[in-house]
């Protein structure tokens, strides 16, 4: 019997209507657009501003787009992975949500929390499950509404996150030549306290008090994550070219995550590629976690020739961070 291949079949996004400017950035915080596009290479981000949609409408606009641009019957998906770190609930998990919008009544699904890791993680865990035999159609979503717990006036962090959503079709193929090729994927637990959301757990719960302090908030030590960023996703992006024999020419695309542009740089730099061959979006959408990636797949596909040779690569809190080979099936 041949091998199972898991290939991403079709791609779909979505972000909100509503654009946060830089210009915007600055009647808020003290900061100006100079200084936000020389450190992050931000210049506007999307953001959800109606307070009565979550995630989930966000993973459906995207998920919805894939399934029409593939032709695909709900009914025919096995499996439904959603990774966030805003689900609309704590339970039921937004996966769920996500099954009965769409009319998935075949699938099972669950959520998966790797912070801005999580599509990769996500993609990592559909693979297996195609690879197994036992699934044939996954669809997978990296969605958040980072604008719920972005504190607008802590100038650190509000300048870099925005909202948004993307989604894959992942499907069981048994020609080998294209597909999820390789994949590694790292975790250093060291990282708690450098990049977390404090308060809302079982360890420290909801309280007036929390509130009260800010503490629903996204918090990171900005200097100290960078450094490790730039490190960890060069340093992965390089070991999964060397591992599987690719260099800078065969390689056609870098799909990194969208956290900094100055961490995208120094991983193109490191793995010897031009800019030109790296999926670039952070200046209009900014850091959407565990849409970004996605998200480039969705805005690049046309650029993506069938057989094309990508590298994806993510870090994220926790720490989490990984890289994945894949080969392009389709032309858009």
């Amino acid at each position: 019997m041949s091998k199972i291949s898991a290939v991403i079949s079709g791609v779909g996004g979505y972000v909100p209507d509503y654009v946060l400017t830089n210009r915007e950035l600055e009647t808020m915080v003290e900061t100006n657009d100079e200084w936000i596009v020389s450190r992050t290479g931000i210049r506007e981000r999307r953001i959800l501003k109606d307070p009565t949609l979550g995630s989930s409408f966000m993973a459906e606009k995207a998920a919805r787009m894939v399934l029409e641009k593939t032709n695909t019957n709900p009914e025919s998906i096995d499996l439904i992975l959603c990774s966030t770190i805003t689900p609309d609930y704590l339970c039921p998990v937004t996966s769920n949500i996500l099954c009965e919008k769409l009319g998935a009544k075949n699938a099972f699904s669950y959520d998966l929390m790797a912070a801005c890791s999580g599509f990769l993680y996500n993609l990592s865990t559909g693979t297996s499950f195609i690879e197994s035999g036992r699934y044939k159609k996954a669809l997978l979503v990296g969605v958040d509404k980072m604008s719920v717990i972005v504190n607008y006036k802590d100038r650190n962090t509000c300048i870099i996150f925005g909202d948004g959503a993307g989604a894959v079709l992942l499907e069981a193929s048994e020609n080998s030549e294209y597909g999820i090729k390789d994949m590694i994927m790292r975790t250093d637990g060291s990282g708690e306290l450098l990049l977390n959301i404090k308060a809302g757990g079982s360890k420290y719960p909801s309280s007036k008090h929390t509130v009260e302090n800010n503490e629903h908030y996204i918090y990171q030590e900005g200097a100290t994550v960078f450094k490790i960023a730039v490190t960890k996703m060069a340093e992965v992006s390089t070991e999964i070219m060397n591992r599987n024999h690719l260099t800078k020419e065969s390689v056609q695309w870098l799909v990194p995550h969208q956290a900094n542009k100055r961490i995208i740089d120094a991983t193109a730099d490191r793995m010897g590629l031009p800019l030109d061959k790296v999926t670039i979006n952070i200046d209009k959408f900014g850091n959407t976690t565990n849409g970004t990636i996605p998200l480039c797949l969705w805005d690049f596909e046309k650029k993506f020739k069938k057989g094309d040779n990508l590298i994806l690569a993510a870090f994220g809190g926790g720490f989490t961070w990984g890289g994945m080979y894949l080969k392009w099936a389709y032309n858009s």
